[in-house]
């Protein structure tokens, strides 16, 4: 059988003594482990939930989460995790639209639950074993998944005014997770620092599942804190990590980062957007024995579908490296032909690890491929060594501490408010976030608007990170002949004037 709980049973049979993950000291073996899954999925089970249905989860990083995760794969059921940081209108959206048959969310964010799906509350004794939801659940067997069947469903911000629910097969975890352990050496050693949400393909995919497919341990962080991240590396003596840029720089930067032995560090994949060089040298300062490996990916490839290769660091410094073994790249233009190295256009993707759309949404779907390429919606090059090179974001998607925010979604916010006449959500250099959402306005005749009470009105419907940080009025917007807004004249025009 292919479903995750399967190769979690194969550890547990062979290794049961060995640890599969560390939450807040306590370690879970491959045999624990493996006794949990089968007990949610008994408990799942009993609430009438079934192959195909999909349950969603809105829930900070903790055993339980992964416990949940594998046991709704257990039982033929579809994963949803979602962005703990929605606000609970965007969250119903989600719930409503994925057809979720139960939203399981951590008491502490019982405020954002919302959708028309019943809501269990995980309390904080459950965080750490989901099996104290149901404590004498009977254990479920196995239900048989097919390749192709959906093993889970991922909402990604888009160029509209609503995320879209990512496909992703049992096919496509399986290939992402073999082109993970070539590239990476993944292996039953690899002991993984999970200080990204789990929600978020960088933590439970780059490479999170794939390290327990090869019986190696996560230490999962509930909230990252940059002292305690360290502390866990030199304690556990952890070699791997997944760090958003964010992540990274606050890590360097962390005031009492000289007390720590870290050199148990052997590489960290960085993720969310292009590594600045200072960033790099920093990391090889401080982390002596480790490997800044910088990557590309998307929700819709279960991410990193290029790596920067070892020894070619500083060489191709400024790339994010080349495809995986069994991912293709090309660069295309407007009309989808192939460019010519060193020629910008939109990168195109093509694989088994690749999703094959967008849960019930027909027209996105076809509007996201060149026959069976995948427009990322990212502008680069490659080069005559097919090194890839990002150099803009087609989709106008601004990406703050890792986080990917839609402008036209935050637009589309703004427009409710009767002052506004236009306005453009544009992405502005941030030293602590790389980016940080801007709203440039027009007024309607006669009104004003202030920052705090956009802000207020933001707030009430968007997720904080999305919430604009600076409000900009303007006479008027730069546009094409056809109407369209300019965002990357805005943008210059704006950092000219900063």
């Amino acid at each position: 059988m292919i479903n995750l709980s399967s190769f979690i049973a194969f550890h547990a049979r062979q290794t049961p003594a060995r640890c599969a993950l560390k939450y807040r000291g306590e370690e879970i073996s491959y045999a624990a482990f493996d006794r949990r899954i089968r007990s949610v999925g008994g408990w799942l089970s009993s609430r009438g939930i079934g192959p195909d249905d999909v349950v969603a989860v809105l829930m900070k990083n903790s055993a339980a989460f992964l416990d949940i995760a594998f046991a709704v794969s257990h039982i033929g059921a579809i994963f949803l995790p979602i962005n703990y940081r929605l606000a609970s209108d965007e969250v119903a959206y989600i719930v409503a639209n994925s057809g979720a048959r139960v939203l399981i969310t951590d008491e502490e964010l019982g405020a954002s639950a919302a959708g028309p799906a019943p809501i269990v509350m995980v309390d904080e004794a459950a965080q750490s074993s989901a099996t104290r939801l149901a404590p004498d659940a009977h254990p479920a067997e196995a239900h048989r998944r097919l390749p192709t069947d959906l093993m889970r469903l991922m909402y990604t911000s888009g160029t509209t005014d609503r995320p879209k629910g990512v496909m992703l097969s049992y096919e496509n975890f399986y290939w992402k997770s073999a082109d993970h352990v070539l590239v990476l050496g993944l292996s039953r050693d690899t002991r993984l620092l999970v200080a990204g949400p789990l929600y978020h393909v960088g933590a439970l995919d780059l490479p999170g599942i794939a390290v327990l497919w090869q019986g190696g341990m996560l230490c999962i962080q509930r909230d990252f804190d940059a002292a305690q991240c360290l502390a866990a590396i030199e304690a556990d003596r952890l070699n791997a990590a997944w760090l958003a840029p964010v992540m990274t720089t606050a890590m360097l930067t962390c005031p009492v980062r000289e007390r720590y032995d870290v050199s148990s560090l052997r590489w960290a994949i960085g993720g969310g957007e292009k590594t600045p060089e200072t960033r790099i040298r920093a990391f090889s300062q401080y982390f002596t024995n480790a490997r800044y490996i910088d990557a590309y990916g998307l929700t819709e490839t279960g991410g990193g579908d290029t790596f920067m290769e070892s020894g070619h660091e500083i060489e191709k410094i400024g790339s994010t490296g080349r495809p995986v073994a069994h991912v293709e790249i090309e660069i295309r233009d407007d009309a989808g032909q192939p460019v010519a190295p060193g020629v910008n256009g939109e990168i195109c993707l093509r694989g088994p690890k690749i999703t094959r759309g967008y849960w019930n949404d027909p027209t996105k779907t076809a509007a996201a491929f060149f026959g069976d390429w995948f427009r990322s919606g990212d502008v680069g090059y490659l080069d005559d060594d097919g090194f890839l090179y990002l150099t803009d974001r087609k989709k106008d998607m601004i990406i703050s501490g890792g986080e990917n925010i839609a402008s036209s979604e935050v637009e589309r916010v703004i427009y409710e408010l009767p002052q506004v006449r236009e306005v453009a959500v544009v992405g502005m250099p941030d030293e602590r976030w790389g980016e940080r959402p801007v709203a440039v306005v027009v007024l309607a005749d006669s009104a004003t608007l202030e920052l705090p009470d956009l802000t207020e009105h933001c707030r009430n419907r968007l997720a904080t990170f999305k919430v604009p940080k600076q409000l900009i009025i303007r006479d008027h917007l730069p546009r094409n002949p056809s109407g369209k807004v300019l965002k990357r004249v805005l943008r210059a025009e704006l950092e000219a004037s900063a």
